[in-house]
């Protein structure tokens, strides 16, 4: 087991409440993202929010980042502070880019709105291009890239920003195997990057969610109750699943995934 500990409070979200009319889409959400800290090493986090096709994930999303008001209920960060828009960068399944700019255009704006890049933001979008290996496509408009390509410059932006927290929204829909692995591999880099990066991913791909994740929970209804809720959280670390990267061979991974999709 590896050794880490959970210390101080990062996200808390408290009893969120969503409603449309009469009709409850979420109820009773509560959930606790604590900063994962082992020995030796920068730790982020990594939660997946995964839950079955309509059930609410994306409005819980849209919650988080500071898009769509709850009907009751907050969400805060660090300790106390109410989260924001603007708090958190979102990566949408449908990548949000400036397709009139090229990709390093759009980069250096981001890096511009980040104060901690002041007076280094070509040295540093230069950088990150070669960490993604996009150096070679920095001149490119979007529409000249592949769907695994402009999803890497997504989570660039949202990076150069410097947002502690980044959203995503299904991040392994419609990739094919290839890309799928570099993405992956990708996303852990980038919780690897700062002890207070924290990723959480809302999906309903539970494979591959529970293979790059720390702490899962699983958003669905119960009997009698409309609306949906965490049914349950699984603490992947507690299991030894979380930060092997043979973890999908192991015995307990695949008990996780049976799981899972019961509760679903």
């Amino acid at each position: 087991m590896t050794v880490y500990q959970k210390k101080e409070v990062l996200l808390q979200a408290s009893n969120i409440q969503l409603q449309y009319g009469d009709a409850p889409i979420l109820r009773d959400i509560n959930f606790c993202i604590k900063n994962i800290v082992r020995p030796g090493m920068l730790q982020g986090q990594v939660v997946s929010l995964i839950g079955r096709s309509g059930i609410g994930k994306t409005q819980m999303l849209k919650i988080l980042a500071g898009l769509q008001q709850p009907s009751a209920g907050s969400i805060t960060l660090f300790g106390n502070r109410p989260a924001q828009a603007g708090d958190m960068g979102v990566i949408f399944q449908n990548y949000y880019l400036f397709y009139w700019r090229t990709i390093y255009q759009s980069l250096l704006l981001a890096a511009r709105q980040n104060p901690l890049l002041k007076g280094k933001e070509k040295e540093t979008v230069e950088q990150y291009l070669s960490n993604f290996g996009l150096l070679s496509v920095k001149h490119y408009y979007p529409g000249q890239l592949s769907g695994g390509q402009q999803q890497r410059v997504s989570i660039m932006q949202q990076l150069l920003k410097g947002a502690s927290f980044l959203l995503l929204d299904e991040p392994f829909s419609g990739l094919d195997v290839c890309v799928l692995d570099k993405v992956i591999e990708l996303l852990l880099q980038v919780s690897l990057s700062d002890e207070l990066k924290t990723l959480i991913i809302v999906s309903h791909d539970i494979q591959h969610a529970v293979a790059i994740s720390d702490t899962v929970y699983i958003l669905g209804t119960e009997n009698g109750q409309q609306g949906a809720t965490i049914k349950k959280e699984i603490d992947l670390i507690e299991r030894d699943l979380a930060w092997h990267s043979d973890i999908q061979r192991q015995p307990a991974f695949s008990d996780t995934i049976e799981e899972i999709k019961h509760l679903l």
